[in-house]
């Protein structure tokens, strides 16, 4: 990946900042060299701040990082496109973007990957899905594994609303065994694509 940091003259290049999920647009910083190599080595987006004229990562005070998942170069090798994961909200305001829009995508599947998400990178003793993290991934995947025998025993009788039920916690069970392995079902998706090829 090669980055033309010389043809601003303070060395940085624009940052835009896009959810990996939802493919809203989160947020522009700038970064110079020191801070991508920081964001590519910690996984945790970093900007060089103006204001404090110094490298910040985003969350550092606020505990609202952005978690890195991609990184891509424009044409011009002069603007990089991010694609992360938020922790929390973007801005400073407390709002999900900087412009003030809700980062929601198209599908609910998206969102609840974001609660999960949230869940577990921000625990909370009353969150059910908190309590799985905290137990591990052996817990988690055995859960996943319960919720699939109930749906096997559910197919094969003639109740459809406990069918669903059990399939509606099947996902959501593999969902969170996603989060805890560091995948999304969007990894998952890839995988099919690439198999459909």
């Amino acid at each position: 990946m090669q980055i033309d940091f010389q043809k601003s003259p303070d060395g940085l290049v624009p940052a835009i900042i896009q959810d990996a999920v939802t493919k809203n647009v989160l947020m522009l910083g700038y970064m110079n060299k020191e801070a991508l190599e920081k964001t590519m080595a910690e996984s945790k987006v970093t900007f060089f701040s103006r204001s404090k004229n110094r490298l910040w990562t985003k969350g550092e005070e606020s505990g609202n990082f952005l978690l890195l998942q991609d990184i891509k170069v424009d044409c011009d090798q002069d603007t990089i496109l991010i694609k992360a994961t938020p922790v929390g909200p973007v801005c400073h305001t407390g709002a999900d973007t900087c412009w003030d829009e809700q980062n929601i995508g198209n599908d609910f599947l998206a969102k609840l990957e974001n609660i999960i998400a949230d869940r577990k990178n921000n625990p909370s003793d009353k969150s059910y899905t908190s309590g799985l993290f905290s137990r591990g991934i052996n817990k988690i995947a055995q859960k996943v594994g319960e919720e699939a025998v109930e749906v096997v025993i559910e197919a094969k009788d003639n109740n459809d609303a406990l069918f669903l039920n059990e399939s509606a916690d099947l996902l959501f069970h593999y969902l969170i065994l996603l989060q805890a392995k560091g995948f999304q079902l969007a990894d998952v998706l890839a995988v099919l694509k690439e198999r459909h090829k």
